[in-house]
């Protein structure tokens, strides 16, 4: 499954014919107001069913099936942890998925209607703002830079990590915040196994330091 960020070969990578202005910039606002096109084909790729569930995906839902899985938080969209039969309430999906979809303006929109329309490649409208005069597009409940993270995400974080007592860490850049910041809220002590292409989220002395201070940690 390619991922966002690999020269190359990641996702952002093969945008480029959309002449983005930056690779991120499909995952904006404004500009997916201006030219949803790039969005709606990377949607395409993403969409469940395009792929199956990794060794990775599975092994998560092993420890679950064994007890041992707390929570599995995720950055991807693709809802390749629910394909495996993990449950709903062990997932939180931070940013979002295709699970559900609504137009700019908040209106629910039928994801089937939606899958329709990114097969096609084709932008799809909220039916309800045009039968008002308004042109609104219609995304799934991806979230967006600059869009708020579901408030189960910070709900969940708050309540989950003081009982953590092992952080498995796979498949990021640890990049995007707040997602990033969830490695230090694991209480000092706890052990942390990255399971990565390249080594991510190293911290200087001196913050190591001042994380310790306040009861966090993180990769060092």
């Amino acid at each position: 499954i390619p991922d966002f960020r690999t020269p190359g070969t990641g996702l952002y990578d093969n945008l480029q014919r959309y002449d983005l202005p930056h690779p991120s910039a499909v995952f904006e606002l404004a500009f997916f107001r201006a030219n949803p096109a790039p969005f709606y084909a990377l949607a395409k790729e993403l969409y469940p069913g395009r792929h199956p569930p990794t060794v990775t995906h599975h092994f998560i839902k092993l420890l679950h099936d064994k007890g041992l899985l707390q929570r599995c938080f995720t950055q991807n969209i693709d809802s390749l942890e629910r394909a495996t039969g993990l449950p709903a309430h062990k997932i939180v999906a931070a940013h979002g998925n295709f699970d559900t979809a609504r137009c700019l303006l908040g209106h629910h929109a039928c994801v089937l209607q939606v899958k329709s329309h990114v097969d096609r490649g084709e932008a799809m409208h909220c039916q309800e703002c045009v039968s008002v005069g308004v042109h609104t597009l219609v995304k799934p409940d991806i979230v967006f830079f600059g869009e708020n993270l579901p408030e189960r995400f910070d709900d969940l974080a708050a309540s989950d990590f003081p009982t953590c007592d092992l952080l498995i860490v796979a498949g990021t850049s640890l990049e995007v915040h707040p997602f990033a910041g969830l490695i230090h809220h694991a209480k000092s002590g706890v052990p942390r196994l990255l399971v990565n292409r390249e080594v991510v989220g190293e911290m200087s002395p001196r913050a190591r330091k001042m994380a310790s201070l306040v009861g966090h940690g993180g990769f060092g």
